[in-house]
């Protein structure tokens, strides 16, 4: 299935951008180079999530776990583009899936555990999906009994399988895939090799469809190939500063840009060892840290605030050979990277993405000064800047005003950032018309996410929030996330969201959702005098509501649910919290 344009195709090979290899290449040479070397770990907790005992394998074990597993998929009847929708946690038989489907040209469409009927029944209409792949029982979800009821009114489903251990009941009409596996042929490096000769398979058809957040709409599966991967995974290596063999810890679910892009193809890329981590556990994820060397790991902003302000849960942690965590889905507060730094050692990389493929990476290389790689990111793909990323080299961006269409090229005007490139994905699976509107007349991707200019010398972008998550009051804009961000470094405060209520003279008004650190209280005068004196913040800025709550709505992959959020405290008849 190969879905971008020859003409994209042509080009990009011709600039050296794409190649020839496809991720079942690389794993294979580098699985037959250290078969003894670690390769995947599953969770510590996985007994308590899933009932079975943590499996760890090296290259060699992996290797052969995917040859069975492709030569089971193809008896199961899958074949060359077909479609299998993944509803898995985080454990080393996602590997072996996504590298079985990778040498077998299946098209792997990964969902987040929390998905139910839904948003599942959505993602199969969307993609008429053959298969369905997922485990018995993930703490109280029943899983496999989800897609059994599915299965009989989606009739492009031809079955739907489990993995499990040999003491799992099996739902009516759901495959033991754990049984298939040890009864399929032991295909080896030669035979996976010659399987994906035969069918075809290249770089450029697509291997993922994953799917957009859902955040503010349905959820659009976003396609991407194996170059397209590949791209993005050198990407994260060269933030992080990967080394070959470099160890990683990765809680994001495997899901989406972020999981894929790491967990997968930079671990791929370097050759490297990889814990999995699922779900989030603040505990499980220090006894991880403590228990193996890690030179690079992944956390949202809340999380590594969490650390900071509780820092007796990191005693007896050696973080002698971490040297960078990546971040973002948010904004990074300032203080976070200095402190970070400071206490630890450790170098925040700041991102910012999505799974169509647009991307910044505020780096140490790039940005040394903490203080402006919080804020800032490099002004990519235009002429006269220069930054040590690769990707920055083949990617153009452009910001764009919202209301006019003028392009922006100037500091202190707020615009929607656009990106075009071999990177960008080339539209939405089966939505022409989502697809239409995702791209401009230049054929630059739309991210819906504002910037604006920033620098002595115009060479950053700044993020100013999405488009529809910015507040006029008074005809003054104020960003949600820029509040959020400075609400959050106070010592109270665990996690904080701003939104806006209406407002007859303003038209609207700053509202402050909070989630207050455990045993503290929290006023709405004690966080104004927090702004005003701490932080000298406009007062236009200032919150004039607070809503406390035991914590924020969030989508899968973590995002605050504005939305619900609105809903929620907006509920009273005159729209205004009590």
């Amino acid at each position: 299935m190969i879905l971008v344009p020859q003409a994209k195709i042509d080009e990009y090979v011709r600039q050296g951008w794409w190649g020839q290899r496809t991720l079942a290449d690389l794993f294979i040479d580098t699985a037959e180079r250290q078969p003894e070397a670690f390769a995947v770990a599953d969770p510590p907790n996985r007994p308590a999530l899933m009932g079975s005992a943590p499996q760890r394998w090296t290259w060699g074990e992996l290797l052969a776990q995917v040859g069975r597993c492709a030569a089971m998929l193809h008896a199961q009847g899958l074949r060359k583009d077909d479609i299998v929708v993944l509803q898995m946690p985080n454990c080393v038989e996602l590997h072996m899936l996504y590298l079985a489907c990778a040498a077998s040209g299946i098209v792997v469409s990964p969902v987040p555990m929390q998905y139910r009927a839904h948003e599942l029944g959505h993602v199969v209409a969307s993609t008429g999906a053959k298969a369905a792949i997922t485990v018995p029982r993930v703490g109280n979800c029943a899983a496999a009994e989800h897609w059994a009821a599915l299965r009989a009114s989606h009739e492009s489903l031809r079955w739907v399988g489990a993995l499990g251990d040999g003491a799992t009941a099996w739902p009516a009409g759901v495959l033991d895939l754990s049984a298939a596996l040890q009864q399929a042929p032991a295909w080896g490096a030669a035979d996976l090799r010659e399987h994906m000769r035969a069918i075809g398979l290249t770089a450029h058809d697509v291997f993922t469809i994953c799917w957009t957040s859902g955040t503010e709409s349905r959820p659009k599966g976003v396609p991407r190939n194996h170059n397209e991967w590949l791209i993005v995974g050198q990407n994260v290596v060269e933030a992080g500063a990967l080394q070959p063999g470099a160890q990683q810890l990765i809680p994001f679910p495997f899901v989406n840009m972020a999981g894929v892009a790491t967990s997968l193809v930079a671990w791929l890329t370097v050759g490297g060892g990889l814990h999995h981590h699922h779900p989030f556990d603040i505990d499980v994820f220090i006894e991880q840290l403590r228990a193996h060397p890690v030179d690079y790991a992944v956390a949202a902003p809340a999380v590594l605030c969490m650390l900071l302000k509780e820092p007796d849960k990191l005693q007896g942690v050696d973080l002698g050979r971490l040297k960078r965590i990546g971040s973002g889905g948010g904004p990074v507060p300032d203080w976070l990277v200095e402190q970070f730094a400071q206490r630890f050692g450790v170098e925040l990389v700041n991102y910012f993405g999505s799974n169509e493929g647009a991307a910044l990476s505020a780096t140490p290389q790039d940005i040394p000064d903490r203080t402006l790689r919080a804020q800032y990111f490099p002004r990519m793909g235009v002429p006269g800047f220069e930054w040590s990323l690769s990707n920055a080299r083949r990617v153009l961006t452009r910001l764009v005003d919202v209301d006019t269409g003028e392009e922006i090229t100037s500091a202190g005007r707020v615009g929607e950032l656009r990106f075009k490139g071999p990177t960008i994905f080339s539209g939405y699976y089966n939505a022409p018309e989502l697809t239409e509107r995702a791209f401009d007349e230049q054929g630059y991707y739309r991210t819906g996410d504002l910037f604006e200019i920033a620098g002595e010398r115009g060479q950053f972008y700044r993020f100013a929030g999405r488009h529809k998550d910015i507040l006029i009051r008074g005809g003054l804009n104020i960003s949600s996330e820029e509040v959020e961000n400075l609400l959050v470094s106070h010592p109270k405060v665990r996690e904080a969201a701003v939104i806006g209520y209406p407002d007859p003279v303003l038209g609207e008004r700053v509202c402050a959702v909070v989630v207050p650190q455990p045993g503290q209280q929290l006023s709405l005068p004690e966080l104004v005098d927090y702004l005003r004196h701490e932080k000298a913040v406009a007062a236009f800025k200032w919150p004039e509501r607070l809503v406390l709550l035991d914590q924020l709505p969030r989508n899968p992959v973590g995002k605050v649910l504005k939305r619900e959020l609105r809903q929620a405290v907006l509920a009273p008849a005159d729209g205004v919290p009590a």
